[in-house]
């Protein structure tokens, strides 16, 4: 036999137990209440967005209707027209200048205040077209790079040929001044540059001002002193590559002193 406080517990027991039971079944059951609902708020948006569609079209379609017929003479401006004078067809004012059509219709559709679409108009060509002088200024822009990189790539393809005609004539009033028994060049840059002098000229890094004077001179200017003195030293011209026999002969076989006249 159990005591009254043993049976008492029991109970209790009992109830939080079935208390806890009934709670949590019903935890997919309040999910499936909100899932409904919301399916019912969707479903309803759905069908207002659906209705109010169908009345934008059926407006539409009475303007639509509206425009292509023409005014009869229910309507009381068109009546007016007509007592004085006005016929179907006819264009307006005294003298028949006026328009025969009527003035089209612009339908606004949006919510925006009178003028913004014009303002939007306009801002897209501004900045289209601060998109186009962008893009003429960087075209610019590599079209000058690219020259000045063409000039440079001319200029040391120019420095590298004058350079090598230069070489040519040094080589060249070496050979012709040893026929002559010319133990001296002229000037210490007339002739080429034994490769043991420039070697030892290179580990110096210092050179004598007075032992080449030449060295102030620009590779063409260079190049035009050692023709000429080939020319009247020796009757020879570096670009024709041949010695003439008198200055007569060079004067009228040699079409002239620079590069350019041989071209």
């Amino acid at each position: 036999m159990k005591s009254n406080m043993e049976e008492e517990e029991d109970y209790m027991s009992d109830s939080f137990i079935n208390v806890q039971e009934d709670i949590r079944p019903g935890i997919p059951m309040l999910r499936q209440i909100r899932e409904a609902h919301r399916k019912e708020k969707k479903q309803q948006e759905a069908n207002l967005k659906s209705r109010q569609k169908s009345l934008k079209e059926e407006e539409r379609e009475r303007r639509d209707i509206g425009l292509k017929n023409a005014l009869g003479c229910e309507n009381k401006g068109f009546a007016l027209l007509q007592k004085m004078g006005y016929k179907s067809g006819q264009a307006l004012g005294k003298s028949g200048g006026g328009i025969v059509e009527p003035i089209p219709l612009h339908v606004k559709t949006g919510k925006s205040g009178i003028g913004h679409e014009s303002l939007l108009k306009r801002k897209a060509e501004e900045k289209l077209e601060n998109h186009r002088r962008k893009m003429h200024m960087r075209n610019q822009a590599a079209e000058r790079a690219t020259e000045d990189f063409r000039m440079r790539l001319k200029n040391k393809q120019d420095e590298m040929r004058l350079e090598g005609d230069l070489r040519r004539s040094q080589r060249a009033c070496q050979q012709l001044d040893a026929q002559k028994n010319i133990q001296v060049p002229r000037e210490a840059w007339y002739w080429l540059r034994p490769e043991e002098e420039a070697e030892e000229e290179e580990e110096e890094k210092e050179q004598d001002d007075d032992e080449y004077p030449g060295e102030d001179l620009s590779v063409l200017e260079k190049l035009q002193i050692l023709t000429s003195y080939l020319r009247e030293e020796h009757l020879y011209c570096i670009w024709c590559g041949t010695a003439y026999e008198d200055k007569d002969d060079l004067s009228s076989n040699c079409p002239g002193p620079t590069s350019a006249d041989h071209d």
